[in-house]
């Protein structure tokens, strides 16, 4: 009994240590490396490539020591100067001094640029600590093979095997590279905003102020922006993704299922002309409405002209006729989209299942209950969870037809104002980026935790086999 219970043990620590796949860790990872590694193996996590230049593996050797020795001349020259600047984002002002009875103005700090390279420099020390502990595995596995009578893989050994068995190594890496670069770099630095005091009084040099801005945004201290303006903007947001994606699923989707009957004919030209819609650049339709739906545009008169109306309409001064508006006019540019969607997906639902419903007796709306539709939002769930993303953020739309407009006196943001045209009228027109980090921060909070409770919840996630 003390024996199984043992093996049993065993087993649950074994399994604990394997990873989700149920695949074992690598036998050469850090801790093991550290542990078991020799003291070249272990200098090398403080000198780049060494243990690989002791085992003859000159090239991977002197690849790892450049690029410890540039990084490190790189923290040397400016890295480090950013990093020691990074606690106060600077302090020095600019100056003016008399040089041969002339003044000549010295430039002082500029925050900006000491929180954008001070972010980098933390990313280049990460860089380092990364290299460090590639360097210490690498010379750990040469180790080992020596230990075991075989030889080191060559450099050409190892090139090759990143399009064999590391092929994914080698795939991911540029993919992965660019990630860091063009999106994680540029957030960071976003989010870094939210914590300094980097607006229109303060647009050369600022502080960390901490938490304020949170603070300001959530609080009712008045001013540009506060908790009021922020959940009433939030709400409309949520309001108008909710519509712009459901209404166009909806409607796109009935659409789709009438061009689709057998009766219908001339299918290609219907989605011709729907199609075309989706050519016209949004740019210029968008703005061709915005002057048609004026006081005194071309609708307007249009209705006044056939007796329709006794006077102009408020399609974009008042701020419900302005937010229906959108949200109609949003119909007309997402509906062909959703058409050319589910055009494909109802011309690939298994027919035995239509066949299966006819034998039981069920008539069209049942069919479409329980066949069609549940078909359908298996397989579009994932596509509108990211329609709904880009409809909160759907900058386009918004600016382009209302500005925001209708916006009260005095207030920061309009009635049809997005928090993506907020925080561009807060950054771009106002120079308050630390407001507008925040607003983004919160965007994003908000956009994760519905996607990730709509997406768990859905059919794609808890059946990945397949549509039963």
């Amino acid at each position: 009994m003390t024996t199984a219970t043992a093996a049993a043990g065993r087993r649950v620590r074994k399994r604990k240590r394997s990873n989700s796949d149920g695949l074992q860790p690598s036998p050469y990872r850090f801790s093991v490396a550290w542990k078991n590694g020799d003291v070249l193996t272990r200098l090398s996590l403080f000198i780049f490539g060494l243990g690989n230049l002791a085992r003859k593996q000159i090239v991977k050797g002197l690849a790892f020591l450049a690029s410890e020795v540039l990084i490190i001349l790189y923290l040397i020259d400016k890295g480090g100067t950013y990093l020691g600047k990074l606690t106060t984002l600077g302090t020095a002002k600019q100056t003016k001094v008399k040089v041969n009875g002339f003044w000549v103005y010295q430039a002082g700090d500029n925050s900006v640029i000491i929180l954008l390279y001070g972010v980098m420099s933390v990313f280049v020390l990460l860089l380092l600590i990364l290299l460090a502990s590639l360097s210490l595995r690498s010379a750990y596995k040469a180790q080992v093979a020596i230990k075991n009578g075989e030889r080191p893989n060559t450099i050409g050994q190892d090139l090759r095997s990143l399009f064999d068995q590391n092929a994914h190594v080698g795939l991911m890496f540029l993919p992965t590279l660019g990630i860091v670069v063009f999106t994680i770099l540029p957030l960071v630095f976003m989010i870094s905003m939210a914590f300094t005091s980097y607006d229109q009084n303060h647009t050369v040099l600022f502080s960390w102020v901490g938490l304020k801005n949170f603070g300001t945004v959530l609080g009712n201290s008045g001013g540009d922006v506060n908790a009021k303006l922020f959940f009433s903007v939030l709400a409309w947001t949520l309001i108008w993704a909710f519509f712009a994606t459901f209404l166009n699923f909806f409607l796109g989707m009935f659409m789709a299922m009438i061009i689709e009957r057998k009766t219908i004919k001339g299918k290609a030209f219907w989605r011709a002309c729907f199609s075309m819609s989706i050519a016209v650049p949004q740019f210029v339709s968008l703005l061709v409405m915005h002057t048609m739906l004026q006081r005194d545009g071309a609708i307007n008169r249009l209705l006044e002209s056939w007796g329709w109306i006794s006077g102009p309409l408020p399609w974009l001064s008042n701020a419900t006729w302005a937010r229906v508006t959108v949200i109609v006019i949003n119909l007309w540019i997402g509906i062909p989209y959703t058409i050319m969607q589910i055009t494909g997906i109802l011309q690939n639902v298994p027919t035995e299942l239509y066949e299966a419903a006819e034998i039981d007796g069920a008539n069209w709306w049942q069919r479409f209950c329980n066949v069609t539709m549940p078909y359908i939002f298996f397989v579009l769930t994932p596509y509108l969870i990211t329609t709904f993303t880009g409809n909160v953020n759907n900058f386009n739309v918004i600016y382009l037809l209302t500005g925001g407009e209708p916006t009260p006196v005095g207030a920061s943001a309009g009635k049809t104002d997005l928090l993506i045209t907020w925080l561009y009228k807060l950054t771009v027109d106002k120079n308050n980026y630390n407001l507008g980090a925040v607003i983004g921060i919160m965007t994003f909070i908000v956009l994760a935790v519905v996607s990730l409770l709509t997406y768990r919840s859905s059919g794609s996630y808890k059946n990945e086999e397949g549509f039963r």
